[in-house]
């Protein structure tokens, strides 16, 4: 049985983009609609691996995919930056006056905003996937609308470029997560990044504490997310990112925050992917 690589959205996806080159190949994938079907994807061992997106540098943090990761258990083993840029395409031969709606993922549309802040004649249609768009225009043969894809959707749907890179931000980078359904607990060589998750005590000083004690030990945090903590009012859960030198040094550490905290759980120790 070939072990697929789940991703949200089909070929041509810029999930699709970061599974070829995290990979090294061009690996099967198992196509899914939504992040919660590629959590199922890996829950029910339809794939060995998947990728998620977390946060773009332009529009944020997907938080709704913290929270997947935490309650499903998944292992963060890797995390794949990519440039993003984003263009518009639709049957050849159409113009952008032509264009009367513009279909993307929700992520997508937000980091053009600036873009079709030029252009309020076009009606934009949040839709579940980039490339899902640029296929569903192609085999519809649909005139009047137009997709918010990549380069690649547009060659391998055989839809032409009527503006490209039209991000906001030209410099506009997503972070995806290379997850897996297993809870290893073995160190991935060469890694330096390790994600946490921390359920801090109500009282006082409880966050300050835990960043002093990754300040003594020298460690740099990258990121720290707050997410609601479901069913408590005005509770919080912190997720984390702090970058290694030594593994040793690094479990001390977590053994120091598990005193610290309420609830500390590692969802990955990987490589950081910017290096």
């Amino acid at each position: 049985m070939e072990e697929k690589i789940a991703i949200q959205g089909i070929k041509g996806s810029f999930h699709h983009q970061v599974a070829r080159e995290y990979f090294g190949r061009e690996v099967p994938v198992d196509e899914c609609q939504s992040f919660r079907e590629v959590v199922d994807s890996l829950l029910a061992s339809r794939s060995i691996s998947a990728v998620m997106a977390i946060e773009n540098s332009t529009a944020g943090t997907i938080l709704p995919n913290y929270a997947l990761i935490d309650e499903n258990n998944l292992q963060i083993k890797g995390e794949h930056y990519i440039p993003i840029f984003m263009n518009l395409m639709a049957l050849p031969g159409q113009k952008i006056t032509d264009i009367k709606k513009v279909y993307s993922h929700p992520m997508a549309l937000l980091q053009c905003r600036s873009f079709f802040n030029d252009y309020p004649h076009l009606e934009l249609v949040e839709d579940t996937d980039t490339a899902m768009v640029a296929k569903r225009i192609r085999q519809q043969n649909l005139p009047g609308v137009a997709a918010l894809a990549s380069k690649a959707a547009a060659r391998i749907y055989d839809l032409e470029i009527i503006k490209e890179g039209i991000q906001t931000m030209k410099s506009n980078s997503t972070r995806f997560l290379v997850l897996s359904s297993k809870n290893a607990t073995s160190v991935v060589a060469g890694a330096n990044k390790a994600s946490l998750k921390l359920v801090l005590e109500n009282r006082k000083g409880s966050l300050v504490s835990v960043l002093n004690i990754l300040r003594d030990f020298d460690l740099d945090m990258t990121k720290i997310q707050s997410v609601p903590v479901v069913n408590v009012p005005w509770k919080y859960a912190f997720f984390i990112d702090i970058l290694f030198q030594d593994e040793e040094e690094l479990r001390k550490v977590i053994g120091i925050l598990s005193e610290l905290t309420e609830e500390l759980k590692v969802l990955g120790i990987y490589k950081n992917g910017l290096l």
